[in-house]
């Protein structure tokens, strides 16, 4: 393992310790989580702001440019940030809820994934995705809805790895990985990243 590579898994457990405290709530009863549950699956729905802040832990989502996507892959910013990252709402058009937050590298890989664009090498980034993917293609990088040959997954809470070729060895891919491991989306595509998933609340 080279020292970069030890560097980017070092920063990456730390992430994913941070991303555990997203939402404490360990003074409340089950049926007051559920309730908060509910409360923010229906504010965030119709708004996209709380949308896209609730991928990442709040003191990096509330200072994040918030942007969002057309249908053409044109970003239009609804709130400029102050400290680097940027967050999307949910697409719409996926089953199920995929809000992110990215760091001002793995903007870069969004940007060439979105573009339909090679990402630029040796640019290492990282993503929050803490109201998970729910659901994707492992093969994929553009499939909107699962198909019969397209490995549809269900994946939780994450943080994802992008611009890195060497974090990728030793960890499993394919169509039809175990997402409560670290694993490999996209494998042999432009876009393969790491896929690290996390607990979030208590």
């Amino acid at each position: 393992m080279t020292s970069k590579t030890a560097q980017i898994l070092l920063m990456a457990g730390v992430i994913a310790l941070g991303a555990c405290m997203k939402e404490s709530g360990d003074t409340k009863g089950s049926n007051a989580a559920a309730a908060d549950t509910n409360t923010t699956a229906a504010a965030t729905a119709n708004d996209p702001v709380a949308s896209a802040e609730s991928a990442a832990p709040a003191a990096i989502a509330h200072a994040a440019s918030i942007v969002t996507v057309d249908a053409k892959g044109a970003m239009s910013e609804l709130r400029k940030g102050t400290n680097g990252w940027t967050c999307m709402p949910d697409a719409p058009d996926t089953p199920g809820p995929d809000p992110m937050c990215f760091d001002q590298n793995a903007g870069q890989w969004v940007q060439a994934w979105v573009g339909h664009k090679p990402p630029p090498a040796n640019v290492v980034g990282l993503m929050y995705m803490l109201e998970g993917g729910t659901d994707a293609s492992n093969t994929d990088p553009y499939a909107k809805q699962p198909t019969a040959s397209n490995d549809w997954v269900k994946t939780g809470p994450h943080i994802m790895v992008v611009g890195s070729k060497e974090i990728l060895a030793g960890h499993p891919s394919g169509g039809k990985p175990d997402t409560s491991v670290p694993y490999v989306m996209w494998a042999g595509t432009p876009y393969a990243h790491l896929m690290v998933p996390v607990k979030t609340g208590t």
